[in-house]
């Protein structure tokens, strides 16, 4: 018979419930200190940091993990890692779940193109430099893996739930000790590069005088049609609304379960890569219903609009709060003794390579809102897409560039051209060398992708100019 004053009955509620405080803690004290104000450092990132003060404050006096202690369970740093890796997946699913209603013209459909394309050209460019980086310090005697930086691109491309999932993968099938610690620090280093490069460039902005500042705490004015139309299901019925959309997200995922689970059991081999596509599963799975939902509506069996796009957008944020505040609470500062002069290194040189990069392809390709693009991507491509749209609004306060909508729709293209990363990701710890070789030669193909009204616009102009030059010289003749 169970013991409801246990803490085993208690400790995941206490967990979730200090890390929700520590999320109101953060935004009072983000609100109250003027630098904190200023700067452009996400509260989940703050709220976490706290976490791992206060963690490291415990484990100095007492020599013990506070997350571990009997009031968590006992096994607080296992849930912390657990909520980690299912937020990121039910936060991209929520996502998924919203509807698409603008057209799409060529023009609008190539940009979408190019930034999905340029996504993963990035994360390819960071797999290259943190690679290349770890090769070197391991060469040089320290004590780290080869392929460790290949977390680069896990943890500043892709973010928290990532870099946990794979630093688990190698720590747990290559022994790579601290693997998790690794990749989760990777990430709190790329939400603090967001933070540092974004406000550099906004600053840089200002004194230009091409933008202002925003406060946060400005109220949005919401139209009813923002929050729901009105060929949708009430708001409250029978069952409330918000219910039915966290269904939809936990059954797109329960499918998602499923589908793993099965090609767990035909590749046994690869059981700690599949669960580690938790999040493409999950937004594939949830496309899907959406596909089946829309046919229904059509075929006019399904009478109303089930899905909400001003509640699945607020289940996806609450989701990445919590994952990132779980998982910079998780880092375990210990793991990481031998890794801090690596850790570094990866973090400041990959702030640069994709600061340039991204400047460079957003002004040579998105030339009509340069800036905006930019402030999206490199918030996105150092932290998550939600860094990316707090740089973005200060910039572009009403989205009106179609920075905003790239973000939402590349995920697509990003999806097709990334999902050969993740296979070379589990290549990398046996063959680091031909790593990142594959990882050069794809970034090269890729730019090719990316830059070909440059490459092949000239070699067509030029034949152009050659054959009008040509029948020129035969009418003077």
């Amino acid at each position: 018979m169970e013991n409801f004053s246990d803490y085993s009955v208690w400790g995941t509620i206490n967990l979730i419930a200090v890390l929700l405080l520590s999320l109101l803690a953060a935004n009072i004290i983000k609100k109250t200190v003027p630098l904190l104000r200023v700067s452009l450092i996400p509260t989940s990132v703050l709220g976490g940091a706290i976490l791992l003060i206060i963690s490291l404050i415990y484990s100095a006096i007492t020599d013990k993990y506070i997350f571990n202690a009997g009031f968590f369970g006992g096994n607080g740093q296992n849930v912390l890692e657990i909520i980690t890796y299912h937020m990121l997946a039910l936060g991209f699913i929520a996502t998924s779940f919203k509807p698409v209603k603008k057209k799409l013209t060529k023009r609008r459909t190539k940009e979408i193109f190019d930034t999905g394309v340029t996504t993963v050209s990035t994360y390819l460019l960071q797999g290259v430099l943190g690679m290349g980086i770890t090769i070197l310090f391991a060469l040089g005697a320290f004590a780290v893996a080869k392929y460790a930086g290949i977390l680069l691109p896990f943890g500043y491309g892709q973010g928290t739930g990532q870099a946990l999932n794979w630093g688990g993968v190698y720590e747990s099938d290559y022994g790579f000790i601290g693997g998790k610690s690794f990749g989760l620090t990777i990430a709190a280093f790329g939400f603090i590069s967001a933070s540092i490069g974004g406000v550099i460039h906004l600053n840089i902005l200002r004194k230009k005088g091409h933008t202002t500042v925003h406060e946060e705490d400005e109220a949005e004015a919401l139209v009813s049609e923002e929050i729901q139309e009105a060929d949708e299901i009430p708001m409250s019925g029978s069952m409330d609304k918000m219910s039915v959309q966290i269904a939809f997200v936990f059954a797109a995922y329960v499918v998602s379960y499923g589908i793993m689970y099965l090609l767990a059991k035909f590749f046994p081999g690869l059981t700690s890569v599949i669960y580690g596509f938790n999040f493409l599963f999950g937004v594939l799975v949830a496309t899907l219903f959406c596909v089946v939902i829309n046919h229904l509506r059509r075929a006019k069996i399904v009478k109303k609009q089930y899905i909400n796009s001003f509640l699945m957008d607020r289940i996806g944020g609450f989701c990445f709060d919590i994952m990132v505040i779980a998982g910079v609470a998780a880092i375990r500062i210990e793991a990481l003794k031998s890794y801090w002069l690596v850790l570094l290194t990866l973090g400041l040189a990959g702030a640069f390579v994709t600061y340039f990069y991204l400047r460079f392809v957003s002004r040579k390709l998105f030339s009509r809102y340069s800036e905006e693009q930019f402030l999206m991507m490199y918030g996105m491509l150092t932290g998550t897409a939600c860094t990316g749209i707090i740089l973005l609004r200060e910039k572009d306060p009403e989205f009106k560039t179609p920075a905003s909508d790239n973000l939402v729709y590349q995920n697509v293209p990003a999806m097709v051209f990334g999902f050969p990363l993740m296979l070379i990701a589990n290549l990398a710890p046996q063959h680091p060398y031909i790593t990142i070789g594959i990882l050069a030669g794809f970034f090269l193909v890729l730019n090719i992708i990316l830059f070909r009204p440059y490459i092949f616009g000239v070699r067509r102009r030029r034949k152009k100019r050659l054959a009008e030059e040509q029948a020129q010289k035969m009418e003077n003749k």
